[in-house]
């Protein structure tokens, strides 16, 4: 259970600004089909050997590479085919999207692309 707990805080990090995740260890439960007690016991695991914190409702990550390694082998082959398939895109946090839909799409097109923001 820890290896797919440490994967899937990995993963939530992934997408995230922060090391700092808002979730309860029931609703960690209820995305692993498990009874809470099962995850209670992991991120207890994971807080002794110092790779996580968590207060209630919030998880935060102090060891990254100590939870890459506590995690199964499959989030670096995922990982790794993410990074290779997308380029890295910093995460800005603002008020407004820097980007907004283009929808006036060619008639020989399909693809739908995005345009810098400049109107807002």
């Amino acid at each position: 259970m820890e290896q797919q707990l440490s994967r899937w805080l990995l993963l939530s990090l992934d997408r995230l600004p922060s090391k700092d995740l808002a979730v309860t260890q029931e609703l960690i439960a209820s995305v692993f089909g498990v009874r809470r007690e099962g995850i209670t016991e992991a991120v207890g695991k994971l807080k002794r050997a110092g790779h996580i914190s968590c207060r209630r409702g919030h998880i935060t990550v102090l060891d990254r590479t100590g939870l890459e390694k506590q995690a199964c082998e499959c989030y670096r082959v995922v990982k790794a085919e993410f990074d290779r398939l997308l380029p890295k895109v910093a995460v800005i946090q603002t008020e407004r999207p820097a980007y907004r839909l283009n929808y006036n799409i060619p008639p020989s097109g399909t693809a739908i692309t995005l345009i810098p923001n400049t109107r807002w």
